[in-house]
């Protein structure tokens, strides 16, 4: 019983620290958002500060989604660094209880998180993230304003009426509708035709329906359309190959984006290491927690606790290093996204194994 009662103990002081890191970041990360959305926004003077507020609510949780594990890992220091603090640990080695007894709780709740994180979690924040690009249309309506990744997507076309090049400023509802577009139109034999730039552009079967058109030819003036169609060959699963992003599309729609993906030629390596990525997410968790455990259990009075804990977030930016370098090398097909996303688990499960079993066992 003894046992029992501490085991709950434990985990709730693991899983209240961890929370508490998740929500004091949480809170970093919106209000430097809203901030930025303010700027961009302030010659728009049809916007809410409460819409905008809203935006940067929805933006958050995919942010929080890929700093999680650092949020455990600190989390997990601070839990095991208050309880040696208050020699609560030093009770429960008196008492027959092994280091590895008192980690065990904390292990299984990060289990738990991780398995919440990806089978809930990760569904929620895609669809905020669609959500919040939709917002962030509504706010910018002419679409000139910097994407929300960074960068514009691109992607080309080639039918009987020739090539186009379609560029987009914002990707929404994985490529199927796109705003701020410019499409840039050449004949069948080489020669450019015209430019068309459009508010939104939506892929319908066989064409494009592009809103609020512009079209600027060479030896045309100036057109300015409602709608425009354009006729493409282009399928869904191409267009999400170039406009959307692996990281926005939920856990349990992964299988099925893989396979369509596939049926069309696409490439799917992205969408094969977010996938891997997210079922060895727990198991990531965990290894947060050994390291944490490996360099926050030494007593206080022994002094080095500042070293022992810089020592542990040096190796959660290490693994986060090596999970970005694998990352990349997983997209680039040099690496196969199986080892690329469980090589960071394994590397860091075991080196805080090690650590802990060197500390306690010797």
């Amino acid at each position: 019983m003894v046992t029992t009662i501490l085991a709950r103990y434990f985990a709730a002081r693991f899983v209240l620290a961890s929370l508490a890191v998740f929500a004091g970041i949480f809170a970093l990360i919106i209000t430097v958002d809203y901030i930025e959305l303010m700027r961009r926004a302030a010659s728009v003077s049809s916007v809410s500060g409460l819409f905008v507020a809203q935006t940067a609510l929805f933006r958050v949780p995919l942010s929080l989604e890929k700093l999680m594990p650092f949020c455990i890992l600190i989390g997990a220091m601070s839990c095991f660094l208050a309880l040696s603090r208050r020699l609560e640990l030093v009770v429960a080695r008196a008492s027959g209880i092994s280091a590895w007894e008192f980690i065990t709780p904390a292990l299984l709740s990060a289990l738990i998180l991780g398995t919440l994180a990806t089978t809930v979690y990760n569904p929620v924040s895609a669809d905020m993230q669609e959500r919040s690009k939709g917002m962030e249309t509504q706010i910018f309506e002419g679409g000139n304003a910097p994407s929300s990744e960074g960068a514009n997507f691109w992607i080309n076309q080639a039918t009987d009426d020739g090539q186009a090049v379609i560029s987009a400023a914002r990707s929404q509802e994985q490529g199927l509708k796109l705003t701020g577009v410019t499409v840039f139109r050449f004949d069948p034999s080489g020669p450019f035709k015209e430019r068309i730039e459009a508010q939104e552009a939506r892929l319908e079967q066989g064409r494009w329906v592009f809103k609020n058109v512009r079209r600027y030819g060479l030896d045309n003036p100036l057109a300015e359309e409602e709608t425009y169609l354009l006729p493409t060959t282009l399928t869904a699963a191409q267009v999400r190959g170039s406009f959307s992003t692996p990281e926005t599309v939920p856990f349990w729609q992964l299988p099925d984006y893989i396979r369509s993906s596939e049926k069309s030629g696409q490439a799917t390596a992205g969408y094969r290491l977010q996938y891997h990525k997210l079922l060895a997410r727990p198991f990531l968790l965990a290894a947060m927690v050994l390291l944490a455990a490996a360099v926050s259990l030494r007593f206080f009075r022994f002094g080095g606790v500042q070293k022992m804990v810089l020592s542990g977030v040096a190796a959660g930016f290490l693994l986060y290093v090596l999970s970005k370098v694998t990352e990349d090398l997983s997209k680039a097909e040099l690496m196969h996204p199986l080892a690329a996303a469980w090589l960071p688990v394994c590397v860091g499960g075991l080196s805080g194994f090690l650590a802990l079993l060197y500390q306690e066992d010797g």
